[in-house]
């Protein structure tokens, strides 16, 4: 049971976005469609999970004086990985001529090194708990992250085009302020409402 509820605070009772309001860049930078937010979600899980797993192996080996810093090379060598995958296997453009969805990411796929999500857990978590308790802490975290992006580009994907990953199902033009900025943070403040209301119910 305890395995369960670690394994599910990310979605409600510890949401990065939805509770804890932090990696919000991201967060309304790639959550013009459903396809870019799960994507960035699913870097950045990655990058949580693999930064949490050395970190608690290692960490106690790191001198105190260099302990962030250290931190950040850790994650910078996974977010490396991350966009030189991505760079290689998903830089192609669509059928249309449409951006690639490396290119749609763009620099927010390097700035995971800064997300505060992810050298938070880094920090408060993985740096004073097992490997298996860190593992689970990253899967968690990085999957509600993801979670919160997936919900609130197909929010902005469905208002905004009138389609759902890519599919278009709804003739003529969406609403356009959801596909630009304004509308990202429209959409996330009614989604941090609609999630209090469901912790308040649920938690």
């Amino acid at each position: 049971m305890s395995l369960i509820k670690n394994l599910t605070k990310g979605f409600i009772r510890e949401n990065p976005v939805f509770v804890l309001f932090l990696g919000l860049c991201p967060t309304l930078g790639t959550t013009g469609s459903a396809l870019n937010g799960l994507s960035m979600g699913l870097a950045t899980t990655f990058v949580l999970i693999m930064s949490n797993l050395f970190i608690s192996l290692f960490g106690k080996f790191i001198p105190d004086k260099v302990r962030i810093p250290s931190y950040i090379v850790i994650i910078a060598s996974f977010v490396t990985m991350v966009d030189l995958l991505m760079s290689a296997y998903a830089n192609t453009p669509g059928p249309n001529g449409e951006p690639s969805l490396y290119d749609n990411l763009g620099i927010f796929i390097p700035l995971i090194v800064v997300n505060c999500i992810v050298l938070g857990r880094a920090e408060a978590f993985a740096s004073k708990n097992t490997v298996f308790s860190s593992f689970i802490d990253g899967l968690a975290i990085g999957l509600g992250f993801a979670f919160a992006l997936v919900i609130l580009g197909s929010v902005r994907e469905l208002l905004g085009n009138g389609s759902f990953f890519g599919v278009k199902f709804i003739e003529g033009d969406g609403i356009l302020v959801f596909v630009l900025a304004p509308g990202a943070f429209l959409a996330l403040g009614y989604l941090i409402m609609i999630m209090n209301k469901i912790k308040k119910k649920f938690v």
